[in-house]
């Protein structure tokens, strides 16, 4: 089947929900007969519901964990957090290059970037030789002003109130 028009899409800020609207986009593609891989640029393969679930829905739905568990000194970011951003990098090209699905999602992307574990500029290229018929969904805080520009659709969700806050801890099945 396949899209007919593929655009850009930025789902960034300090709210929660960036990956989960993302996820909820690829749901809406998979129940239309359309293919999506997400690229997890910042999150190892520990075990998630999402990722759970794209085991389930393979192979119409791939997730690509492709950082380390653990958090990224931000600081100080080590040469395997680099290495393993700019190799998730390389694979969402091949996937772009390839037309491998209709529905590609960079997720984290945004935060890779401002980590300088990817450069903006890498990003921009693989925006500008996306497929004609591929949606492209860039999630994570601090989208470059680039990102947004060139996005046909930015949603930025913003923190008005988080239980985090308030001492609570991630949940299986919200968060995890």
């Amino acid at each position: 089947m396949g899209l007919e028009k593929g655009l850009i899409q930025v789902y960034t800020g300090d709210g929660k929900g960036k990956t989960t609207a993302a996820l909820g986009l690829a749901l809406r593609a998979l129940g239309r007969g359309l293919n999506v891989v997400m690229i997890q640029f910042l999150k190892g393969d520990r075990e998630t519901g999402e990722l759970n679930m794209a085991r389930r829905l393979s192979p119409n739905f791939v997730i690509k964990p492709m950082g380390r568990n653990g958090f990224v000194d931000r600081a100080n970011p080590s040469a395997q957090d680099i290495s393993l951003a700019q190799a998730a990098l390389r694979e969402a090209q091949r996937i772009s290059d390839e037309k491998a699905c209709d529905l590609l999602i960079l997720d984290e992307v945004n935060v890779a970037v401002s980590l300088g574990l990817v450069t903006e500029d890498a990003v921009l290229r693989l925006m500008d030789g996306k497929p004609r018929d591929m949606e492209l969904i860039l999630t994570g805080r601090n989208a470059p002003a680039s990102f947004m520009e060139k996005a046909h659709l930015v949603t930025t969700m913003e923190c008005t109130k988080h239980y985090f806050d308030q001492g609570e801890a991630a949940r299986v099945g919200v968060e995890l």
